[in-house]
């Protein structure tokens, strides 16, 4: 597994920041906004979203006074990929093994 896949999937561990991207799935959101359903401090969202951020799952920035987050969906386009090869993977082990059950393993 690569490095991004390992800070991806890392990140994603915690069940806050899994929400926070799942919030961000829908739109932008202020940290405020972020940290209203799991009634967290300022520093404890700002933490998480930090980690987020430090993963490319996230983009923080200002307007005016407030920061604004946005989900980064393509960061997340190398977990979709090593997703892919897997179920490929899983699929192929799957069909031998049907072909072999089966006794249509021409032999081999």
């Amino acid at each position: 597994m690569s490095g991004v896949l390992a800070k991806t999937f890392g990140a994603l561990a915690d069940p806050t920041r899994l929400a926070i991207v799942s919030r961000l799935s829908r739109g932008d959101a202020t940290m405020g906004e972020l940290a209203e359903p799991h009634r967290i401090t300022p520093p404890a969202i700002t933490k998480h979203v930090g980690v987020l951020v430090d993963a490319g799952l996230v983009r923080r920035r200002r307007v005016g006074r407030t920061v604004v987050c946005t989900l980064r969906p393509e960061a997340l386009s190398e977990v979709e990929q090593w997703l892919g090869d897997l179920t490929t993977y899983w699929n192929s082990t799957v069909d031998r093994l049907e072909e072999l059950l089966r006794g249509d393993d021409d032999g081999r």
